[in-house]
């Protein structure tokens, strides 16, 4: 039987030019990059070489770049280790790495607001301004939500949450690579990235952070990343990373409108099929290949299950709670009700996908659905 993946918001498969980077440097660059000998500078080489590519591609000083074990670690890092106690701010809508930071500073007496959203998930700039108060020391808001794709508005809250003097975050883990993302332009402090949502490899990723932001170290031991982070680099992780974020960048207008069309198609196809059906999310700020629908009267758990039997994979929403909730944050949020934030299925498209397996998905939920 034919796969059909369609859970590219969870991971991505890993690109064959960014697999063959890496076992290059697996060969060639042995070396300790911390060593002084000849092995240990070529890979120190090779180290800064990834990092100045990366900087390239966002456009920033390559010194702003740290590495990480992914976006999990790099926004505990941000949040934990960028607060400066007093009261914090985030969105009701975030990622568990995010949400679960915040929940652990405040059992620690930080004070923290969740921001709510409106019916689409987009967070009003407004209710961040009037959330902001004397003694508030970090914003962190997700650049795209994982679960229904919107786009927030990063630089309208930025620029907020800059006049008052506080340090802005963003989780960007599904946007870099998808969107374009120019840090010389947008002023955020610190952003969170990871390599496997743009075809690159688990298990590593990075921290933008910018000249001047007061971050401390969060693990002890060596002089790795400008002693931010001790610990010997991923090197071959991070080569592959860089090569996949230059390589999304450099296709990223021709493929974000081919998996746009292919998402149009979907929702045409769903919606001849399943009139009543109900989507969440932004139809106008949106990520390209994010569609999160309901359709009533649909056990989500049990269609998930008979569509993977059938070929097709996809999920129900962020691949770190499908175990442990049966209730999506993200659906609640968004005002709809408790059978939609359980029975919800989120498609994501990626660059691989064609137009016959969207047409074959929906004939696949057709059959599941009737039966």
């Amino acid at each position: 039987m034919k796969r059909v993946y369609l859970d590219n918001a969870a991971t991505t498969k890993i690109r064959p030019e960014v697999a063959e980077v890496m076992s290059s440097v697996l060969s060639l660059n042995y070396g300790n990059p911390s060593s002084v000998h000849r092995e240990g500078q070529a890979a120190k080489k090779c180290l800064e070489e990834a990092r100045d590519s990366i900087a390239a591609s966002f456009r920033c000083d390559p010194k702003e770049i740290l590495f990480t074990s992914g976006g999990t670690e790099s926004d505990n890092w941000a949040v934990k280790y960028g607060c400066r106690g007093g009261h914090i701010i985030t969105s009701c809508i975030e990622h568990p790495a995010v949400l679960h930071s915040f929940q652990a500073m405040e059992k620690h007496g930080i004070k923290v607001t969740y921001l709510p959203v409106d019916k689409y998930g987009l967070i009003s700039p407004k209710l961040l301004k009037d959330a902001i108060a004397t003694d508030t020391t970090l914003v962190s808001v997700m650049m795209v939500n994982n679960e229904i794709g919107t786009i927030e508005p990063i630089a309208e809250l930025a620029d907020i949450t800059h006049e008052h003097g506080v340090l802005f975050h963003t989780d960007a883990v599904q946007a870099v690579g998808q969107i374009p993302i120019d840090l010389s332009a947008l002023s955020v402090d610190m952003l969170s990235f990871s390599a496997h949502k743009f075809h690159g490899p688990k298990g590593v990723g990075g921290l933008f952070v910018r000249k001047g932001t007061k971050l401390l170290p969060m693990l002890s031991g060596g002089h790795q990343e400008f002693g931010y982070r001790a610990g010997t680099e991923n090197l071959p992780g991070i080569a592959g990373m860089a090569k996949a974020l230059e390589l999304a960048c450099e296709e990223m207008d021709e493929t974000s409108s081919r998996i746009r069309s292919l998402k149009e198609l979907l929702c045409s196809e769903l919606i001849n099929s399943f009139p009543n059906i109900v989507f969440h999310g932004s139809p106008d700020h949106c990520h390209p290949g994010i569609l999160n629908f309901y359709i009533p009267v649909t056990d989500g758990e049990k269609t998930l299950l008979l569509l993977d039997l059938k070929g097709f994979a996809c999920s129900a929403g962020a691949a770190c709670t499908s175990k442990a909730d049966t209730v999506s944050h993200v659906i609640s949020a968004l005002g709809d009700s408790k059978d939609e934030s359980g029975n919800s299925i989120r498609v994501s498209i990626g660059r691989e996908n064609g137009e016959e397996e969207i047409k074959s998905f929906v004939s696949a939920l057709c059959n599941i659905l009737s039966a």
